[in-house]
């Protein structure tokens, strides 16, 4: 069973924001897949069966820095093995339209992985990290929750193009393998 954790901010207010890029590729997964999500535990999922294996799409429905907290009651709801969680979120440090696959690693400041890391008492998950760039002109907190311009969302939606694929691979690939076929795009 596999658990794929889009990070964001629940309420239309933060839909079109920089924060909510996890949530963003989630949806492109599951409309993909024709999956309509319900509520349970604190968050929206959906739930499929690919390939004989369950995978559960998740967007908790607290604030960012409070996902772990969702994460945890999926986790141990579903006894889903630590090993099995793939979290995708925004990363101020990537340029926009850039990603980044990685297994392990600290939250580096994002506030819903340092929940999450808190929660699971671990920083070792599967992650893919979506550049948001940053304006060091702005206070880095109005800049996540800023909506995300014409120009950004033309690079970023070039991204969220490869949710289908990047899924299929997931499933099917080591993750080791993922990230050499990934990181190298």
């Amino acid at each position: 069973m596999r658990l794929i954790v889009g990070l964001g901010n629940p309420g239309k207010e933060y839909s079109e924001t920089r924060h909510n890029i996890g949530f963003k590729m989630l949806d492109v997964m599951t409309e993909h897949l024709n999956l309509d999500y319900k509520t349970k535990n604190g968050g929206l999922y959906a739930e499929t069966n690919i390939k004989g294996e369950k995978v559960i799409f998740l967007k908790p429905q607290k604030y960012i820095n409070l996902s772990g907290q969702v994460v945890r009651k999926y986790v141990d709801f579903y006894k889903i093995n630590l090993d099995d969680i793939f979290i995708i979120h925004d990363d101020l440090d990537l340029e926009i339209g850039k990603y980044k696959l990685k297994h392990f690693g600290s939250s580096a400041g994002h506030n819903g992985l340092k929940d999450i890391e808190r929660c699971l008492s671990t920083e070792v998950y599967k992650r893919m990290k979506i550049g948001i760039s940053n304006n060091k002109n702005m206070d880095t907190g109005d800049y996540v929750l800023s909506k995300i311009n014409e120009e950004d969302i033309k690079q970023i939606d070039e991204v969220f193009k490869l949710g289908p694929e990047l899924l299929n691979d997931y499933l099917e690939l080591s993750f080791d393998n993922l990230m050499n076929k990934y990181n190298k795009r």
